[in-house]
């Protein structure tokens, strides 16, 4: 009858931020306290529908790698080349990749059969992995320390740590649904799988300190965090440890791994190299949204420089109209926005009401106090422009309404004062001497002149 299930599912995720849902219930601080590791639980993401299926290792690879995951190989790549530009940018690969594991392969079908059972019997030491031959003891006793073999062998990682996806090794077989259960219930199988986890923890100079999943530096820490700061191949292992201890009831044990690298690659700086796949990777193979916000904020503290921080909460966008946008300030000159500030006749038949009319303005300039941008003698052109485009109705029909050239207004008063009677022009210097009297008002015979 075939697959009837085989054309339902949902939209597969298309953007990053469908991918992440981390920032989606709560985007506020929370106290720092570690969230539940696995089952179900508060901030959990919710099981998904099926989707589509979809082969996992579709992704592109810029160069081979042995020992990468097919569906993670370009996705990391991708990460790593971001180290090169100035600023980092999401992976969606990564995003997509993570998103998958978190809701537990949405496109999962258990093709092989139940008796299967591969990686537990290699966990039971019943069958050695395939291509090499070695069983899981031989692993354990013979290549624990032998950091040549770990490093350069690229077979062993997929049996040491199955997943729900096929790696580059097509001899190992991808976990079922089924297989986990019975793995979870084999006390010889978790005892090795421990044993393998400490052992790679080791290779990258960490140790495991206690059963909750806790670690530090081991005593080889400074060689081993050297070689791990230069093998970024060796990240892909770490996000695939990370997985498989999800997958094998050990999801608590992630949290702490993940905080000490993050720790000592943006604090310590010790392992710099590898921050870019720890904030895109490693701390989303966490399914706990609460856990995740807790270690993004811790790197968001440390990360620098800062405004390179991409996995934060979203910006909130101000609402429409919170804030007036300000009218923009026409081109005046310093000269023509004093002359807006002051509202006078623009002719004066009279030259001795002129005169008053001045001594009048000296006088009230001397009551009103004064806005900062009179204090100088001449204010500059960004003084006039902020006095133009300071969102004030009358200021702003002051500068479109005045006079259009000062030159022809300080000319038009030259030439009243060369017509003036010897009288006028002695009250007008009396009146020019009142003004320089003032103290602090240097610039009203200016004021006086452009009117």
């Amino acid at each position: 009858m075939g697959n009837l299930l085989g054309g339902v599912g949902v939209r597969e995720p298309t953007t990053v931020e469908d991918c992440d849902s981390t920032w989606q219930t709560d985007s506020e601080p929370e106290p720092e306290e570690p969230g539940p590791g696995g089952g179900e639980g508060p901030g959990r993401e919710p099981a998904q529908t099926p989707e589509p299926p979809e082969r996992a290792g579709g992704r592109p690879r810029a160069s081979p790698a042995p020992d990468r995951d097919a569906e993670a190989a370009g996705a990391e790549q991708e990460a790593d080349s971001t180290e090169v530009s100035a600023k980092p940018k999401r992976s969606f690969y990564a995003a997509r990749d993570l998103y998958k594991y978190r809701h537990q392969y949405p496109n999962f079908k258990d093709i092989r059969y139940q008796n299967d059972l591969s990686n537990l019997r290699f966990y039971k030491n019943k069958i050695p992995f395939k291509p090499d031959g070695v069983y899981i003891e031989e692993v354990l006793s013979k290549w624990k320390g032998d950091y040549e073999k770990l490093e350069y062998s690229h077979t062993y990682i997929q049996w040491l740590f199955p997943l729900r996806e096929q790696g580059l090794n097509f001899y190992a077989k991808e976990l079922t649904t089924y297989e986990i259960e019975e793995f979870k219930k084999t006390k010889e199988a978790i005892r090795r799988f421990l044993l393998a986890y400490k052992m790679m923890l080791e290779f990258f100079g960490i140790k495991l300190i206690d059963k909750t999943g806790n670690v530090a530096r081991a005593v080889n820490w400074q060689e081993r965090f050297q070689h791990l700061n230069e093998s970024q191949h060796n990240y892909l292992r770490i996000t695939r440890i990370l997985k498989s201890l999800g997958e094998l009831g050990y999801e608590s044990f992630k949290s702490p791994l993940v905080k000490f690298i993050l720790h000592e690659a943006l604090v310590e700086n010790t392992i710099p190299n590898i921050k870019q796949s720890a904030l895109e990777y490693f701390v989303y193979t966490i399914r706990d949204r609460r856990e995740r916000r807790r270690l993004l904020r811790f790197a968001q503290k440390h990360y620098t420089p800062s405004e390179n921080f991409i996995w934060g909460p979203p910006r909130r966008e101000q609402p429409e109209g919170s804030k007036a946008p300000k009218t923009p300030a026409p081109p005046t000159s310093g000269h023509h926005s004093q002359t807006s500030m002051h509202k006078k006749p623009k002719d004066s038949k009279n030259p001795s009401a002129a005169g008053r009319v001045n001594s009048k303005a000296a006088e009230d300039k001397k009551v009103t106090p004064r806005e900062p941008e009179e204090e100088t003698d001449w204010p500059s052109s960004e003084a006039g422009s902020e006095a133009a485009g300071s969102g004030d109705p009358e200021r702003e029909g002051d500068a479109d309404n005045s006079s259009p050239q000062p030159e022809e207004t300080i000319a038009h008063a030259l030439e009243k004062k060369e017509s003036a009677s010897p009288s006028e022009k002695d009250e007008e210097r009396e009146n020019r001497n009142k003004d320089c009297e003032s103290p602090g008002e240097t610039g009203s015979h200016d004021d006086a002149l452009l009117q």
